[in-house]
């Protein structure tokens, strides 16, 4: 297991490294593959010992070799959270009772978390959620969905494909209509529609259990945070913030633990109250 940890925690900060490249070229229109990595300041290409996630940064002390300029210490923060986010993967893929989709549970996780994290990154950049990267999550939930429905023995596995195709489109649907109505009466846009299209991602991958689960994850933690914001001062009465961390925050959390766990929570707290 500790081998497994370990190498989690390895290719996760590689990602991580390649997620930095990401967020950095596209919402810039850039190709996140070509060219190779180089230096914003100087343009001189990384040397590829310099480019080792974390330790790469390290021993260039936050400078780029050859023209000295600051490295942002974003770049091995990252890394560091990507290769978390990778090892907290194996908590999805524990809760399957038949072996057999361990390690599937597991990939698919990884998938889910890499698109997740550029899109988190993006959004609390520029207040935008790309569009590929959303549409290639829907792709992804629908193949993963469909993979784990007949390759886990689902009693049907057509309803359950089809319960997060629907749970996909109501995401979507339900966002857009909330975005519209709440422009209406506000005045200026409440909600935007990339939202709308990372809701579409959740229910492609949750189904419409979970959709609802990671939604109410999102608007409970969007909520803690702003009010936070507006009573410290860093954010303005009409000051609009990034609403996508916190979705991705309740997909992540819904796909690690399950709907019916988080379901079971609520029940009991409700009980307890």
């Amino acid at each position: 297991m500790t081998l497994v940890l370990i190498s989690l925690a390895l290719f996760g900060a590689c990602i991580g490294s390649f997620t930095n490249v990401v967020v950095w070229r596209l919402p810039r229109q850039e190709s996140p593959i070509w060219p190779g990595s180089h230096c914003p300041s100087c343009g001189h290409a990384v040397r590829w010992h310099d480019n080792v996630p974390v330790l790469g940064w390290l021993r260039l002390r936050g400078r780029c070799r050859d023209c000295s300029a600051a490295i942002s210490a974003r770049y091995p923060i990252v890394e560091t959270f990507s290769g978390c986010l990778w090892v907290s993967a194996l908590m999805a893929a524990q809760r399957s009772s038949d072996n057999s989709m361990v390690l599937i549970t597991l990939l698919m996780g990884l998938v889910l978390v890499s698109l997740l994290l550029p899109l988190v990154l993006i959004d609390l950049d520029h207040l935008w959620l790309p569009e590929p990267i959303c549409r290639a999550g829907v792709i992804c939930g629908v193949l993963a969905t469909a993979l784990l429905a007949w390759g886990g023995g689902s009693d049907n596995p057509k309803a359950v494909l089809l319960n997060h195709l629907i749970a996909s489109a109501t995401g979507l649907l339900v966002m857009e209509s909330l975005s519209a109505l709440a422009e209406r009466i506000l005045g200026q846009p409440a909600l935007g529609l990339g939202d709308a299209k990372l809701a579409a991602v959740a229910g492609a991958w949750l189904g419409l259990g979970g959709l609802g689960i990671s939604m109410a994850l999102a608007v409970f933690s969007g909520a803690a945070v702003g009010t936070v914001g507006r009573w410290t001062g860093r954010l303005g009465p009409r000051q609009p913030f990034p609403f996508g961390p916190f979705i991705a925050f309740g997909i992540w959390m819904t796909w690690l633990m399950g709907a019916s766990w988080w379901w079971q929570r609520w029940l009991a707290l409700m009980g307890g109250a």
